[in-house]
């Protein structure tokens, strides 16, 4: 078949989810097995019933997308995953969605002829990270729901990549892939699938003491996203697949929202954008079907802003009550009950001394299959005539199919047992089914083709008896001035005690007009001066480096912290001189994608924070850098929280959230690229459990100074010489527990 101009892809989040959405006229629908994919609490699949479910939607020319877009621990990557995806593939699954570098590298060797979809779970906000993502073999990125329509189209334009980008449902406040909240709020990973939503709850603001946004609101809890109106633009951006989230919804919810954005999909490829034109009733019926005080646009055309967060949720009246009980109800019928029919032609041929024939044949594929039965006999009383032929062979009720047709042509004179002939149906249908799957699975192959794979195999590093040296991050220049004030005065103090501090990060976000008088400052301190790029790096932060590019290659930093995949591919496409460091959120959970980052010439990999200290000495290696002081990042938002409260002064600072139980969050905004970072309420701790966390066998030590003033710096590197238990308020992370 064709491939058409524009995909709709659908969630299935149960089998009836999957019909719903077929039914209704998806194309694609992206679904969950029982493991590794990012909605752990939907009724996904398993077994049997997920193979059912591939062989459903491929009966009816509809693609799955099996989700397996979580980061694996070693023991998920090494005993189970590949156990979990062979029958799928040997059935004809379409594509995996994947997160894990890790994961992406073994399914290509494994299984070299499926398709990889880079999840947005990757954080992919930039040409970069797409380009490097397809000189892996990847074959559709799934962009970042925080970009612009500006930027997918360079995106598109620049990489002729397969784009994926969100067009209705709920919104993350986080970067998705950047999400540490529910984790350490309560044990339940975003990147593991288990997400808690903490987003949803209503939190209020401070700014030095004081309540900045009256009552409790729902500050971080964006509108549900509906791009009805842009799908027009959307296409001519480079985008092929129109994304709907909702996984956790019922088969109701699907099935309207799909069969909606059917119908303008459709008129948008017979009319163009000229003929484009949303009925208000339909804007109607997806606001009744689900949304989160009304809908947004999303980013595609604005940055942030007060009007995309849902910041007072109204309940609902009795009126909207029924009338939504009445749709679901409606839709039910249409799409959960009924069964849709592929429409079929037939015919039937009865002749004397001849088997009975029955031919079967559909339009769109091109499917036919012949079945054929025993021989009519002479009619020793009433013959068989074709009305009675017809009769039994329309009973096509509990089926897929439907006659469009059916020619029946029989010889004066015979008889034909009723029994032959519901046999002669039966066998035909069963025939007609096995031939529709099997082409679904030719032209996959044909689509597909093979050699993707790899003969790389993840090598573990060595083991370091004992931290080699300590690293220290800053984010300010005060923060930065204590810790080399500090060093000078102590240094020699730490010998036999505490490994020797070897590097400084300065952070490229607070400090970039300073860095080559910060950088010579840490030099002058013989220390080793590492820049810690953005948080996030898209085009306009792009932009700002490539206008001062001889500042950056001139800066005589010793390195670079990497903290996504645009960056890396920036500054290996510029040839920046210096190491590489992977920071924490550029995700290494298993040996398969340390051996891939490694591979890629990183020099050193920071530990993920979401690993308990047995699963963090499986991983550590020399080359492990090990946190053992920081507040963590909970969540990098391209939403600002002084600009949805209308208080933007386009200033740096920092900002208190505080949650029901009033515990308090610091907000930090970056308004040179206008993201925030939302940091957790209390600093991980672990210099009084010094031997333990040096028994993982990682090389390198890490204190992350974030929101910390310049007394607060200095109690901290006391603290680290002495290892004495920190008296204020503290975390010890995932260090012992970790996260399902």
């Amino acid at each position: 078949m064709e491939k058409k101009k524009l995909e709709i892809l659908a969630p299935a989040g149960s089998f009836e989810s999957l019909k719903a959405a077929v039914h209704a006229g998806a194309d694609a629908v992206y679904m969950g097995g029982s493991r590794f994919g990012a909605r752990a609490y939907a009724q996904n699949p398993e077994g049997d019933r997920l193979l059912e479910a591939i062989d459903y939607a491929h009966l009816y020319g509809v693609k799955l997308y099996l989700t397996v877009n979580t980061l694996l621990k070693d023991k998920e990557l090494e005993g189970e995953l590949y156990d979990y995806l062979k029958p799928c593939v040997e059935h004809g699954l379409d594509a995996v969605i994947v997160q894990d570098t890790g994961v992406m590298k073994c399914i290509q060797r494994w299984f070299p002829e499926l398709d990889i979809h880079a999840s947005t779970q990757m954080t992919l906000c930039g040409v970069g990270g797409v380009e490097l993502l397809k000189e892996e073999g990847a074959h559709r990125a799934v962009l970042a729901r925080e970009l612009s329509l500006d930027e997918i189209h360079e995106i598109y334009e620049k990489t002729g990549m397969e784009l994926e980008c969100f067009v209705h449902g709920a919104l993350c406040y986080c970067y998705s892939g950047q999400c540490l909240f529910s984790s350490l709020l309560g044990g339940r990973s975003g990147n593991r699938g288990r997400c808690a939503q903490p987003c949803r709850l209503a939190y209020t603001a401070a700014d030095h003491g004081k309540n900045i946004s009256g009552k409790e609101q729902d500050l971080l809890s964006p509108k549900d996203l509906c791009a009805l109106d842009l799908i027009p633009q959307i296409a001519e951006a480079g985008v092929y697949s129109l994304k709907i989230e909702g996984r956790m919804k019922r088969p109701e919810y699907t099935a309207g929202v799909v069969r909606i954005y059917r119908k303008y999909v459709d008129q948008y490829l017979k009319h163009g954008r000229k003929g484009y034109k949303v009925a208000e009733a339909d804007r109607k019926e997806l606001l009744l079907l689900f949304n989160r005080d009304g809908f947004s646009t999303g980013y595609y055309e604005k940055h942030n802003g007060r009007d995309l967060m849902a910041l007072y949720q109204a309940p609902a009246s009795d009126s909207e009550k029924k009338a939504y009980e009445k749709k679901i109800a409606e839709l039910h019928q249409m799409y959960v009950e009924q069964e849709k029919r592929i429409p079929v032609h037939g015919y039937f041929y009865g002749g004397a001394d001849q088997p009975l024939q029955l031919t079967l044949t559909e339009d769109e594929t091109g499917a036919c299959v012949v079945v054929t039965g025993g021989c009519p006999q002479a009619a020793q009383n009433r013959p068989t005539d074709q009305e009675q032929v017809e009769k039994q062979l329309k009973k096509l009720g509990g089926t897929s199919f439907v006659w469009e047709s059916l020619d029946v042509q029989i010889e004066d004179g015979l008889f034909i047992p009723v029994q032959e002939l519901n046999n002669l149906r039966r066998e035909g249908i069963t025939e007609l089914q096995k031939e529709l799957l099997r082409i679904a699975l030719e032209e996959k192959a044909d689509r597909q083709g093979a050699g993707k794979g790899t003969d790389v195999t993840a090598k573990r590093g060595k083991k370091s008896h004992g931290f080699r040296e300590l690293h220290i991050s800053v984010e300010t220049e005060k923060q930065l001035a204590e810790v080399l004030r500090w060093w000078d005065e102590t240094g020699t103090q730490t010998e036999g005690i505490r490994p020797s501090l070897g590097a400084v990060y300065l952070d490229a976000e607070s400090l970039e007009e300073d860095l080559e008088r910060l950088v010579g400052q840490v030099h002058s301190a013989e220390l080793k001066a590492y820049v810690v790029l953005p948080a996030i790096f898209r085009k306009i932060t792009r932009a700002r480096y490539e206008k001062k590019l001889s500042y950056w290659q001139n800066l005589r930093a010793d390195g670079y912290v990497i903290r996504n995949l645009e960056e890396y591919e920036y500054v290996r496409d510029k040839e920046w001189a210096g190491d590489l460091i992977l920071d924490h959120n550029v995700y290494t959970f298993n040996q398969e994608s340390r051996e891939y980052w490694r591979q890629k010439g990183v020099m050193k990999q920071t530990s993920p924070l979401e690993l308990n200290g047995r699963e963090l000495a499986n991983l550590s290696d020399e080359n492990s850098i090990q946190i053992v002081y920081g507040r963590y990042p909970m969540m990098t938002t391209a939403g600002c929280v002084r600009k949805t409260l209308n208080l933007c002064r386009h200033e740096p600072g920092v900002t208190e959230l505080r949650d029901r139980k009033n515990v308090s969050f610091p907000v930090k905004n970056y308004c040179r690229d206008c993201y925030n970072v939302i940091y957790n309420s209390q600093p991980l701790y672990l210099f009084d459990r010094f031997s333990e966390v040096e028994a993982l066998g990682a090389g390198v030590c890490r204190i992350m100074f974030t929101t910390e003033t310049v007394q607060e710096t200095r109690l901290v590197l006391n603290q680290w010489l002495t290892g004495e238990k920190r008296q204020s308020e503290f975390t010890r992370g995932h260090f012992a527990r970790g996260v399902e």
